[in-house]
């Protein structure tokens, strides 16, 4: 006799609500959209309460959908704390860290100086310029720009981030702006703001701009932990005063404890803390 929801169903549910659309949950549970579709249909007959607004926005939670998210989300813990439970016992467990584009890059290019292969966690990198969510541990670590507020949230300060500006030689006058798809950053926002009527082309994606960039397109700005050891770009300006950030290290409270975390968590501060 069937006595509550279907797990399947609750987890099909929880990856709607968590990632806010139909595609993106069914790439992430490796189904196809009609399949979850269908399911959800049912799921909500099932319990007899509408869950999803469907609309042009996605699928948009009801009063009804909130409350059982706020439910899931502990059905998801409980779900990683049993990976980490069994990745220990297979050997090193993966710790998911968010960073934007030049931390992610730096943090995958310059990895063998905080990490071995012989360590107990291994990086599973999630590049994203937005941040993800640790609520709801769709990361384990998150590198940001500015201090979380959250309660729920551990973090600590370890250190500044400075930009300036780059091109292939001082001869380079125009600028490389983003693009209207690109995510805009702080400093994509200070090129449009100081420079707009400069700008020679446009990119959506930092790497595209820094190569552009080492083409002789444009000036670009990047952080100095990269565009100092850049091949194909010197540095033309002081850094600029308005674009200094802090960085923290921010994880959740009670999973920054955990082995793999803890370890992730002080060989990723000591590396960036002593990183120019």
């Amino acid at each position: 006799m069937k006595t509550g929801p279907d797990w399947n169903d609750l987890a099909y549910f929880s990856a709607i609500a968590r990632t806010g659309g139909l595609m993106r949950a069914a790439e992430t549970l490796g189904v196809s959209a009609a399949t979850l579709s269908r399911r959800m249909k049912a799921f909500e007959a099932s319990l007899g309460r509408r869950l999803f607004l469907h609309g042009s926005d996605g699928y948009t939670l009801t009063a009804d959908g909130r409350a059982l998210a706020q439910q899931t989300r502990s059905m998801e813990e409980a779900a990683r704390q049993i990976d980490i439970w069994q990745g220990q016992a297979a050997g090193p467990v993966c710790v998911r860290i968010s960073a934007g584009t030049w931390t992610s890059f730096d943090l995958a290019e310059r990895l063998a100086d905080y990490w071995q292969p012989a360590d107990t966690w291994v990086p599973e990198f999630m590049y994203c310029d937005l941040d993800l969510d640790i609520a709801r541990r769709e990361v384990d670590i998150g590198i940001r720009n500015r201090r979380p507020e959250q309660p729920w949230v551990a973090r600590q300060q370890i250190g500044w981030v400075d930009h300036a500006v780059y091109a292939s030689g001082p001869e380079v006058e125009g600028w490389i702006g983003p693009s209207w798809d690109a995510v805009v950053t702080p400093s994509a926002r200070w090129v449009q703001q100081q420079h707009g009527e400069e700008i020679v082309t446009k990119v959506n994606s930092p790497h595209l701009a820094s190569a552009l960039a080492k083409a002789g397109v444009g000036r670009v700005v990047l952080p100095v932990f990269v565009g100092d050891r850049m091949p194909g770009l010197v540095r033309l300006s002081d850094p600029i005063e308005a674009l200094r950030s802090e960085q923290w290290l921010v994880s959740h409270h009670e999973g920054r404890n955990q082995p793999p975390i803890r370890a992730a968590l002080d060989a990723i501060a000591g590396y960036l803390r002593q990183r120019p």
